[in-house]
């Protein structure tokens, strides 16, 4: 793995984590959720790189990415301009999204602006509806820097305000570990910056129908936590019928967004993927 620095064309400085393989294969293109960033994808780097390429972004203000000094640079029409400039960057003229929540956004957006870029797209507990009480709490926790003392604080914060992951107590604290990193003062605060939620407080568009018709030819998978607070099963059955083809992949007992991770998540990715040279 490689972190690879570059600039946006404002000239905010942007990173991703890049894992190499063959130039035959499709890579990946991996989008995080609005509170998360590229070590989301780690484990699916692990199982994935070396036989595909796999790009993981951290968007404006997130990561190892640098932070805004406006707020306004942190909407959803100029994160989707900073990952289609990304791709040009580092020379991903073709690849599978993988998006996580907010990731799953842009990933459906894309195709309708620049055809053939994607040659398919992993959706992760995300529709062209998001459920306004869901996407509350995403933005209550995004604009939050609970400032913990340690890592078992803050595996306790987390497993006490995230839903349902289906994870052990390992599962947790690497999940804690992704969240939150030391800053000067020895606490651990989040690996974003706050400012992000009240960007967002308008945003993103909560109705996306006509991008979801718009981006039909797609060959897509849907992950979907059967507890989501975001992606409710109607979305999901409506999805369905305007997309006879979409894969869909249910995880019971989890919410909103399931880890990547676990036998029948990587199965249902791994054929899908099978599926695309």
């Amino acid at each position: 793995m490689r972190l690879v620095r570059y600039r946006a064309a404002d000239g905010l400085p942007l990173a991703a984590r890049d894992w190499d393989g063959p130039a035959d294969r499709t890579p990946l293109l991996c989008l995080p959720g609005l509170c998360r960033t590229s070590l989301d994808f780690t484990a699916i780097a692990a199982r994935h790189g070396g036989t595909r390429r796999v790009v993981a972004l951290d968007y404006a203000g997130h990561g190892d990415s640098g932070r805004a000094e406006d707020i306004a640079r942190y909407s959803a029409e100029l994160a989707l301009r900073d990952v289609l400039d990304s791709c040009a960057a580092l020379g991903l003229h073709r690849a599978v999204a993988v998006g996580t929540s907010f990731g799953g956004l842009l990933s459906m957006i894309i195709p309708v602006l620049r055809a053939g870029l994607l040659r398919g797209v992993v959706l992760n507990d995300i529709g062209p509806e998001i459920e306004p009480t869901g996407l509350d709490a995403v933005r209550d926790f995004v604009g939050t820097d609970p400032a913990l003392p340690d890592l078992a604080a803050a595996t306790a914060h987390v497993r006490r305000e995230m839903p349902p992951m289906g994870l052990d107590e390992a599962g947790w604290r690497d999940m804690a570990e992704r969240t939150y990193a030391k800053g000067d003062d020895g606490r651990l605060h989040p690996r974003w910056d706050i400012r992000i939620a009240e960007a967002a407080r308008d945003g993103p568009p909560l109705n996306l129908w006509r991008v979801w018709q718009g981006s039909a030819q797609v060959p897509t998978l849907l992950i979907w936590g059967e507890e989501s607070r975001l992606l409710s099963a109607a979305t999901v059955a409506r999805m369905r019928r305007e997309k006879p083809d979409l894969r869909v992949v249910s995880v019971p007992g989890v919410g909103h967004a399931p880890p990547l991770q676990g036998a029948a998540v990587e199965a249902a990715l791994d054929d899908f993927l099978d599926g695309i040279a």
